[in-house]
Parts: structure tokens; sequence; C-alpha cells
């Protein structure tokens, strides 16, 4: 466990006092052996963890504090037991006019959500088929409060605040440099299924998974155990295309790339993909997540070693070369 920057934010040398901003792990009110109730704290940020008390606790006082809740706290370094703890003198929750960087205290797409989200909003602007950007249009806007923030899965690939769009922005990069190459070869390729495709493939995780306010997934709505993402955007193409009007043809297509991104029916999808634009996201989308995966299950693994099983790609151990 490292030592948090709090911890190292001193304000008062003279009485080893520190101030600064950090999320809450965890919080217990207890009671000593007087009887006067106290908050048992577990605090943390980039840096680390240390556990904090705030002691005579009222909630008339003090406030209410719950798991995942940024605050700001001022307070005293005490050692206990030889590990440092700290003595909570103030504590409050974070305003708006605060200004913190949530990457301090929670895995984040290395690009903004909202910078992301203008990116694909601009891509899809460019579409020639006027059908086809009125429908991926409609569902980003409808959805932008949720997309700027979501991460793309519970556990595994880019589980992160705004993963989700780190995830198909990366995606519509190599989609890009694939329909180069691919084309001038076959000139009927069309660029807005493949880019529409990746845009939406994903996006019913906006209602499949369940997001605190730090941007990450604490589990499965209802209709997201019950019927999945893969199902739940074909119902969101399907209503959108209804309010829009949309040609039948160009939103069965994009159903169908919906339907077959994850290839086959042992990985959840009930077709495979039948025409060479959803093949192209199919295939992106596996590259993009096992590549994730595995640069993530490498980053503890010493050069010449190999890393553990990783379950997610086939039990497989992954070799650390160390070649630059």
């Amino acid at each position: 466990m490292g030592r948090m920057n709090l911890l190292s934010s001193i304000v008062n040398p003279q009485s080893n006092q520190v101030e600064g901003f950090c999320l809450v792990r965890s919080v217990v009110q207890k009671s000593n052996v007087k009887g006067s109730d106290y908050l048992d704290f577990i605090l943390a940020d980039a840096g680390g963890e240390v556990v904090a008390k705030l002691w005579d606790y009222s909630p008339e006082q003090h406030g209410s504090y719950y798991p995942d809740a940024l605050v700001k706290v001022r307070g005293t370094i005490n050692m206990w037991k030889e590990s440092e703890q700290l003595k909570i003198d103030r504590i409050r929750p974070v305003k708006d006019g605060d200004a913190v960087d949530m990457s301090a205290f929670v895995p984040t797409a290395p690009i903004a959500g909202e910078v992301l989200f203008d990116e694909l909003y601009r891509c899809a602007e460019g579409f020639h088929n006027n059908d086809i950007r009125m429908l991926t249009q409609y569902i980003l806007r409808e959805n932008k409060e949720k997309l700027i923030k979501y991460p793309a899965a519970l556990k595994l690939h880019h589980a992160m605040r705004s993963g989700l769009l780190y995830h198909t922005r990366t995606m519509l990069q190599a989609a890009k440099a694939l329909c180069d190459v691919y084309e001038p070869i076959y000139p009927n390729l069309n660029r807005d299924l493949v880019y529409a495709g990746i845009m939406l493939h994903d996006v019913a995780k906006v209602e499949e998974l369940t997001v605190g306010e730090l941007g990450l997934a604490n589990g499965y709505s209802m209709p997201g155990q019950l019927l999945g993402h893969i199902a739940m955007g074909v119902g969101m193409l399907a209503r959108a295309a209804a309010e829009l009007m949309v040609d039948e043809k160009q939103t069965v297509l994009l159903q169908h790339i919906l339907l077959s991104h994850h290839d086959t029916p042992e990985h959840g999808s009930p077709k495979a993909p039948m025409f060479p634009e959803a093949e192209i996201v199919s295939q992106i989308d596996l590259l993009d997540s096992r590549l994730y995966e595995m640069y993530d299950a490498l980053s503890s693994v010493a050069e010449g070693e190999f890393s553990e099983r990783q379950w997610a790609l086939d039990n497989r151990q992954l070799y650390k070369h160390g070649l630059e």
C-alpha cells in the first residue's frame, strides 16, 4: 500500500496537519468506551490509503458520509501501532466549485469524456448517408451524460471512468486505418456503416451497467442481467429509427452489426457477421479488448517473466519480452 498524496501535503509542519481531497473507501459509525460516537474511515487517493477517525461525531455538525464519496479533509497525522493514522479535524463533501482531478481517485481514461464525445459526434457529422448520420447522432445525444463517464465493463477491458468512449475511439482510429487499406481493394466498403457500428456497438452499456457518481460500474441493472447490451442496443436502434422515421434497411444493417459484434454464440452474439462491415467491427472490437487485457496483465510482470493465467484470454499465460 502506497502513502497517500494527502499525507505528504503538510500545511502546518509544527502540528503535522494536512489538508486535501480524498475518496471515502469505507466508513462505519462506531462508539468508543465512553459511549461517544465516531466515524471510522478508510480514505484514499492515487497514492494509497489511510485509516482516519472523526471523533465525537455528530450528523448535525459533520454531515453524513458514504463509500465512493469525494471529500475534503483537514486533519493531523498520528502514529498508531506503527502505522500512520489521520485524526480528522474538519471534513466536508466536495463542492461543484472545487478543482478536483478525478484521475487522482479513480482509474480514468487518458482523454476526457467530453473530448471523446465531441470527437465521435464530429465524425458522425461527416457521414454521407443521412439516415445513418441521424441515427448515430441522435443516440449519442440522447445518452451523452452517461457516455462521457461510463466504463466499458464491470471488471474487464476499459473498466475505468470514460472507458466506454475511450474503447470506442480507439476502435474508430483502427477502423479508419483498415478502411484506408481495404477501400481501394473493395470500393463498395461502406465507411459509414463501419464507423456508425463502432460508435453504437456498446452504447447500450449505459443501460446494462449500474454506475456510481465516480464513473465506475458496481453491477448490472435488471434489464442488463436479463437482456444484455447487445439485445438492448438493438432495441435502442429500433426506437430511435421509429422516432426519426429512418429507412428500414439502414436500421437493420446497423442492428445486425450490434447483434454480431461478439462474433459467435459462445461469446454472446446470436448472429455471426454476415457482411464485410460487420466483420470489421467484430474483429476490431476483439483486438482492442484483447490488447487492453494483455497490456494490463503484463503491467505488473517483470521482464522475461510470465503472467498468471488470464481467464479472459482463454486462460493463457502472457510473456513480457521487454523489447522496445
